[in-house]
């Protein structure tokens, strides 16, 4: 059994959470509310909870206020949000799971069973300090992304991402001295989260860094070469955007 804390500002919010979680996951045993970062904080000691489900805006402070004033985490964390866009792009930066409210149904199975089969895998502890780092820079552009790799997590450097390629529902991240990474996302996922401003999808299967770009072949449709020394086509009707793309670099 996984003992959960809810913390919630919003009274309905907690009651309805609470009965999601009564109703579609079992596993669950909600030992705890919470309704501000103080109640949170006196919450995890009492309690010792597995899991915490965060809400990020409080009264008397933010979700990760309670993180930075939590002296040793030792659960896991699912965050819930509303509206603010730039922690959930720090969230995401950092790997870590979150749900939109209104809390949908399946979102919330789908959040806890992916908790329960990577519990052993996720180093809790430096993902958030990487998300806390993000946290701090408000800013819409991070420095740092970690990579969920089925067995462990990476934390790596944006601007060392030379190119990602598609592989099914999978992406491999291409490094600096033939460094390699899988990464258990799609494409489209890492297209939507890093910077459009220096990242670039020119071919289906291809989102390139156009810091990393040495070269451009013309022949044969357009080729770009990469500075790892591949050599990636650009599909034609990204020629236009690609070339115009990389006079603003």
């Amino acid at each position: 059994m996984i003992k959960a804390l809810i913390v919630e500002d919003e009274i309905q919010s907690r009651k309805l959470l609470y009965a999601l979680l009564e109703k579609n996951c079992p596993e669950i045993k909600v030992v705890a509310l919470a309704a501000n970062v103080k109640e949170a904080l006196e919450a995890v000691q009492t309690h010792q909870p597995n899991l915490v489900f965060l809400d990020i805006t409080m009264p008397d402070g933010t979700g990760f206020d309670f993180l930075e004033k939590t002296p040793a985490i030792k659960f896991d964390i699912i965050f819930t949000t509303a509206t603010d866009k730039y922690a959930v792009k720090a969230i995401k930066y950092s790997a870590l799971d979150y749900l939109l409210k209104p809390i949908d149904n399946e979102e919330l199975k789908h959040a806890v069973e992916k908790m329960i089969q990577k519990k052993q895998q996720l180093n809790t502890v430096e993902n958030l300090a990487h998300l806390l780092q993000n946290i701090k820079q408000s800013t819409d552009s991070y420095q740092k992304i970690t990579l969920p790799t089925g067995g462990s997590y990476e934390i790596v450097l944006v601007k060392d991402i030379i190119r990602c390629e598609a592989e099914g529902s999978y992406t491999h991240f291409f490094f600096p001295n033939k460094k390699k990474i899988l990464a258990t996302s799609g494409l489209k996922y890492y297209e939507d989260l890093l910077p459009p401003n220096y990242f670039m999808r020119i071919h289906n299967h291809h989102l390139i860094n156009l810091n990393h770009v040495v070269r451009y072949l013309k022949n044969d449709g357009g080729f770009a070469i990469m500075s790892d020394e591949t050599k990636i086509e650009v599909s034609r009707r990204k020629k236009d955007d690609f070339l115009n793309a990389l006079k603003q670099i």
